[in-house]
């Protein structure tokens, strides 16, 4: 199989000052056409560090997509490290010259003299289009490797890869079937306790079961060979079954689009309040293109379960969703008004070590998954796992 690898360069990418997207995009969009990421590094901005990287991974490799270093400032090294990685020197592309002077020409901007530095390639490289900003790719063979150098702004680089560098890829080797990947996320259960009963499944030839926890969700995932699609679904059932009621969402489509779908099954729009989430809740909902009615956020203060409930079947909608304040003992009031009637529940966060942000996420989390549970004609009251039901009200 052909090993593809990543080279992320930029000492703002090295030492956490930025989250490298890019990497996880490109991931995820090598796998969907069957060239999964075999490897990924990341170097700072050191000339000898980088040219150090492109020989390493050049006899390792057989394609490294490298990102990032190509623009006009002095710590922009990613061409001058090819050039020397490859003992050629760097020669001045005048037709992407003429093309940037262009680019800044249509906008009415002079091009300053830094930016020629973009127009700079090793000597004997293939030039790679660029159609959304003035940093050119280019590609060259170094050892046994096929390199292609890539600009760090998303927007370029995803413009780049899609358009120039699979298609050069996939004229060029023959690929196998991407793997399948069969994805559900649970919410309310530990990854041990999860853990406790999934690994006890026996997995087919080449099947990999996968956990990825990311409070207050954990992803569950079957990754393995097309071709033994038949028993992974099966096998998945046994993992559904596991989950249980704690499945909220398989695939990718996330919880809010799917609550989106059952809503407009039933003709149902959604009225939203707040407090502890200050707003989360509303933009997570609308993310997924929820029907929202208008909704509030309402400063943080002591309120009752029962005056929550209260308010919440007093909002004037027929679905109403409510969210108070989290206590100092991480007690957090919660409140659902439907066409059948209400449920109120003070619910325990078991994350009060956590930030404040994770905090706000697992309480907008509990409140979508409340309303999932009705939608989906189950007990909303009941608790599971670590979700610890305090009280509960019903009217």
């Amino acid at each position: 199989m052909i090993r593809v690898e990543m080279l992320a360069t930029g000492d703002e990418v090295l030492h956490g000052q930025i989250v490298d997207t890019n990497a996880a995009w490109l991931a995820d969009t090598l796998f969907e056409r069957g060239l999964p990421m075999r490897s990924r590094t990341t170097v700072g901005d050191a000339l000898p560090d980088l040219v150090a990287a492109l020989i390493d991974r050049s006899q390792q490799a057989d394609v490294l997509i490298v990102n990032g270093g190509l623009g006009p400032t002095s710590d922009d090294l990613s061409a001058q490290a090819a050039a020397q990685a490859a003992g050629v020197p760097l020669e001045l592309h005048a037709g992407w010259l003429a093309e940037m002077e262009a680019w800044f020409a249509r906008r009415g901007r002079a091009m300053a003299a830094s930016n020629r530095k973009q127009a700079e390639i090793p000597q004997g490289a293939e030039m790679i289009n660029n159609p959304v900003g003035t940093a050119c790719g280019f590609a060259l063979r170094l050892n046994r490797c096929w390199l292609f150098f890539t600009p760090g702004v998303p927007s370029e680089f995803k413009k780049m890869v899609t358009d120039e560098i699979i298609p050069r890829l996939q004229q060029h080797y023959t690929l196998g079937d991407p793997p399948l990947c069969l994805r559900l996320t649970t919410f309310g259960r530990g990854e041990s306790d999860l853990a406790s009963e999934l690994d006890r499944l026996a997995l087919p030839d080449g099947v990999v079961l996968g956990y990825r926890s990311s409070m207050p969700i954990i992803e569950l995932k079957l990754t393995g060979p097309a071709s033994q699609r038949p028993r992974m679904e099966a096998l998945f059932q046994q993992v559904r079954d596991i989950a249980g009621e704690s499945l909220i969402f398989e695939g990718t489509v996330g919880l809010p689009a799917r609550l989106a779908r059952l809503l407009d099954a039933r003709g149902l729009r959604l009225r939203v309040s707040e407090q502890f989430t200050a707003g989360l809740l509303q933009w997570q909902l609308a993310s997924g293109a929820v029907a929202l009615e208008r909704g509030e956020v309402l400063a943080e203060g002591p309120v009752s379960l029962r005056a929550l409930a209260a308010r919440t079947a007093a909002s004037g909608a027929a679905l109403a969703l409510s969210i108070g304040t989290l206590d100092d003992a991480g007690v957090l009031a919660l409140a659902l008004h439907t066409p059948e009637g209400g449920w109120a529940l003070r619910v325990r966060l078991p994350v009060q070590q956590h930030s404040r942000r994770i905090q706000q996420e697992t309480a907008a989390m509990l409140a979508m998954n409340l309303l999932r549970r009705w939608l989906l004609q189950m007990d909303p009251g009941a608790g599971e796992g670590w979700v610890d039901v305090l009280e509960t009200l019903r009217s």
